[in-house]
């Protein structure tokens, strides 16, 4: 099939991009990279009568740091991300959690901001962004508002942008020493039947001192497990259950059916994922704090 008609346009700046939305308001959509919107289009799943392709505003693509946050320009592509040393250092997770997405064909034209404005609940950045308390910048001819991450995803594939605002950057916070990305697909590449994203950082006593979890596929958002983080804080990292902690991160979560698997099945497999994230994020974060132990020593 070939998608409805529509009217094409293509700033070359974010003012031009933000003037255009306010005049056309519900009828425009924002095309960045194009990986989920241009198949929906062409199956005539999603109609749009104006389209506003970001592709040609060169200050929406960057990587950098600024008073201890790293900034991620809307329409850096995913390959940028998988490929950037400074993300790998300074935001782990969010390098790691790329290399489940799809293939590499669509990494390089996939966005960070358009899959955090598509708001797909079973994708991996929206599940970082909410697991990492990134803040997220929506920019319009009003101005430019800051939303976080906790609170843009509104429902499935629906987020707290106005019709009239475009994403324009997301910011991450320091990372921590420890982190997992683990998911469940059918096959490599498709999106997670269920996943968790997972950040540790230990105190002096090797103890738990901040706990991050992150739950994609599991309900209509990403959902933050508030319960398990904090019910595992202070344990000593040779005493997390991973049993406990799957449950604990399940505890307040409505699992959703669909064609793929049924709430029950998603509930066990988030479960057991969550137990080993956590489980895995801790070891990472242990064998940090010897390495930096034995350094010290000399």
């Amino acid at each position: 099939m070939k998608a409805a008609p529509f009217e094409y346009h293509a700033p070359e700046t974010l003012e031009e991009a933000v003037t255009l939305l306010a005049e056309f308001g519900d009828e425009a959509k924002v095309l960045a990279g194009g990986q989920s919107l241009v198949p929906m289009l062409a199956l005539r799943l999603a109609r749009v009568e104006q389209l506003i392709d970001l592709n040609r505003i060169p200050s929406l693509r960057y990587v950098s740091a600024v008073d201890g946050f790293t900034r991620v320009g809307a329409m850096t592509t995913q390959a940028t991300v998988a490929a950037s040393r400074e993300l790998r250092q300074r935001a782990p997770l969010l390098a790691e959690a790329t290399r489940h997405i799809g293939h590499f064909q669509i990494r390089n034209r996939g966005t960070i901001g358009g899959s955090l404005s598509h708001a797909d609940p079973a994708a991996e950045y929206p599940a970082v962004a909410v697991a990492l308390d990134a803040e997220i910048d929506l920019s319009s001819v009003r101005g430019t508002r800051t939303v976080p991450a906790t609170q843009f995803f509104t429902g499935s594939f629906t987020t707290a942008a106005e019709p009239d605002e475009v994403l324009t950057e997301v910011r991450f916070g320091p990372s921590a020493p420890g982190w997992a990305v683990v998911e469940l697909a059918r096959r490599h590449g498709d999106f997670a039947i269920a996943g968790v994203a997972c950040t540790v950082r230990l105190d002096a006593a090797d103890r738990i001192g901040n706990l991050r979890l992150g739950l994609f596929g599991v309900a209509s958002t990403p959902v933050r497990a508030f319960s398990a983080e904090q019910a595992a804080r202070g344990l000593a990292a040779g005493d997390v259950d991973p049993v406990a902690v799957g449950h604990a991160a399940l505890s307040e979560v409505s699992c959703v059916s669909d064609v793929h698997a049924d709430a029950d099945y998603r509930r066990r497999v988030a479960a057991h994922l969550a137990g080993q994230a956590v489980t895995q994020a801790v070891a990472q974060a242990v064998r940090e704090a010897r390495a930096i132990r034995e350094a010290r020593r000399g």
